[in-house]
């Protein structure tokens, strides 16, 4: 892959002030947006907090799945639950951590599979692009679990 630069458009519109109303086109995706209920806002569509939990999520995914698949490994899917710590610090809102419970399907494997399974999910993150841009300010954790079908 010989990238020298790539560029992401995202296109939108707001509407009032602090607790108004966005709306932005991502792809084909149109989403309204504002600031959260739990930190004052409206709490319409999705906010700026949850988007980047989203981002860090979907890299990680799509690096997790690209090392599985480079290791062979034989997988049915891969599931995630990802959540983001915010915390307060004196007056200002700082991004502390997030983390992923991802839960990887394998189609056969024993507790050695499982085990490398393990450490793969921890190297993906490690991979993962947008969690690198954000470090060290912000923690990503993994907590993987992994299934053998039955």
């Amino acid at each position: 892959m010989d990238i020298s630069k790539v560029t992401y458009n995202i296109s939108g519109s707001w509407k009032g002030d602090r607790n108004g109303t966005g709306e932005m086109a991502i792809g084909g995706v149109r989403m309204s947006y504002s600031a959260p209920a739990n930190l004052a806002g409206p709490g319409i569509g999705t906010n700026p907090e949850e988007l980047l939990v989203a981002s860090v999520s979907a890299c990680y995914m799509v690096t997790l799945a690209a090392v599985l698949s480079r290791r062979g490994i034989d997988y049915s899917h891969l599931e995630i639950e990802s959540e983001g710590v915010v915390q307060e610090e004196g007056n200002k809102l700082t991004f502390k951590e997030i983390i992923h419970k991802p839960v990887i399907y394998l189609n056969s494997g024993d507790d050695e599979k499982k085990n490398e399974v393990i450490q793969l999910a921890d190297r993906a993150e490690k991979a993962c692009f947008i969690s690198k841009t954000i470090q060290p300010q912000v923690t990503v954790s993994v907590y993987p679990v992994v299934r053998v079908k039955e």
